[in-house]
């Protein structure tokens, strides 16, 4: 692939990004492009028989998109790409307006493994989704971004505490309260400006999802730009490859020998138990019901799954320049050499032999290059959403992911090339060609 696409595959991805500061908002991007890509939203109560072309389910932080060519059977295999679309950052509690020593402040919970140094003296915006009183009792929802710099953690200065660059950990509990405002806490004053951000009445709000999220724009970095800077690039790199292999697979100008899938999972950075999350039945579920849409039966069901192939996509680790003796010395992936191929014989990736195959022969058709990746056996590695469906499906399944640097840091940075790399061969593997 020559530079040209890959830079214009990254362009669109940090538009993705910037248009995605949530979960829920991740989910509303995808669907905004597959249904540009002729995709048609199905919800639960519909009648899905026969349904085919695109199609996809949204339920909150989670998206499962699916593409059945005219004609398939009911038995054709999936090709299933896995990802999250949640990101580690800082969540506001349900009685947020607080304050102390005349500073008016925002309650937060820690999500997920936040290096909470990452999110110190920055400007931070509000995001989410609002729960609204609706028509029949019926409650509504409504997305919100507030790209405006509200709130700062500010650190101590080094003139207060000497200690600072000695490791000391910061205070999970008292020291993570952004400041907004100067006063005493005014009690639903973050709902009210919240709720005129998204033009709804405040008295209307029953509950909501809300977070927040570094307001700097995602970026390029490097004497040649080699690098892209960015927010939540674990795991908005993975969702934005496997939306754009999707919608190739569905248009391009060869019907897809399998049923391509993308099964995008929130909760994945908590372990993914939730009715969102990759424990969850919510894939498997809607996998069955399209089998039984076509006139499938149980057996069919049963052949799909035994025909089926997975890739778990989720950001992987480049060697570290400053801390080089942390990575195993014969894997050490760089930015710009493709995606690596994460292999752990405990399990916590769930590759095998066979997985390694499917992609790197997918790869070579893809004419993109790939890394192998094993962590240093004297630390614990990650894990990712590969192994769970694994165990749910019981469907072959390859942990792979783009190798970036500062992984669940407030931004992180990986190769220019790499995204594209990725979504290049995903879409091989969703097309079978």
């Amino acid at each position: 692939m020559t530079p040209a696409p890959h830079r214009s595959h990254t362009d669109d991805l940090l538009s993705f990004i910037a248009a995605s500061p949530s979960p829920y908002h991740v989910v509303a991007s995808a669907a905004q492009r597959l249904e540009k890509a002729g995709f048609r939203e199905l919800r639960g109560t519909d009648d899905w028989t026969g349904a085919t072309g695109g199609l996809f389910v949204s339920r909150a932080g989670a998206l499962i998109a699916w593409y059945v060519p005219e004609g398939a059977a009911a038995h054709t295999p999936f090709r299933i790409v896995g990802t999250h679309t949640d990101s580690p950052n800082l969540r506001i509690k349900p009685a947020p307006d607080t304050g102390t020593s005349g500073w008016r402040q925002i309650g937060v919970e820690i999500y997920g493994g936040v290096p909470l140094n990452t999110w110190l003296d920055r400007d931070l915006g509000i995001s989410g989704r609002l729960a609204l009183r609706g028509p029949d009792g019926v409650p509504r929802s409504r997305l919100v971004q507030i790209d405006e710099p509200l709130l700062r953690v500010p650190q101590l200065a080094i003139h207060l505490d000497r200690s600072v660059n000695e490791g000391v950990a910061l205070d999970r509990q008292r020291h993570i309260a952004p400041i907004w405002a100067l006063g005493e806490p005014r009690e639903g004053e973050l709902l009210r400006r919240v709720a005129a951000a998204a033009g709804e009445d405040p008295a209307d709000v029953l509950g909501w999802d809300l977070m927040l999220h570094d307001i700097q724009p995602p970026g390029y970095l490097g004497v040649d730009r080699e690098f892209v800077v960015a927010p939540r690039l674990d795991n908005q790199v993975s969702v934005h490859a496997g939306v754009t292999a999707l919608v190739d697979a569905a248009t391009g100008a060869a019907q897809p020998a399998f049923i391509p899938v993308l099964a995008a999972f929130d909760h994945e950075e908590v372990g993914s138990g939730s009715e969102t999350g990759a424990q969850s039945p919510l894939l498997e579920r809607i996998l069955s019901r399209s089998v039984a849409a076509r006139g499938g039966s149980d057996e069919d069901w049963s052949r799909a799954l035994a025909g089926a192939f997975c890739v778990s996509a989720d950001m992987a680790h480049a060697v570290h320049p400053n801390y080089s003796e942390r990575h195993d010395p014969d894997h050490r992936p760089l930015p710009n050499g493709g995606p690596t191929v994460k292999v752990n014989v405990n399990q916590r990736y769930a590759t095998d032999s066979t997985g390694i195959a499917v992609f790197t022969a997918a790869a070579e058709r893809a004419g993109a290059p790939w890394q192998p990746f094993v962590s240093n056996n004297a630390m614990p590695c990650g894990t990712s959403i590969g192994p769970l469906t694994a165990a749910r499906l019981g469907v072959t399944t390859v942990d792979v992911g783009v190798p970036g640097l500062s992984m669940h840091s407030a931004r992180e940075l990986c190769g220019v090339r790499d995204p594209g790399y990725l979504a290049a061969i995903l879409t091989t593997i969703m097309v079978g060609d």
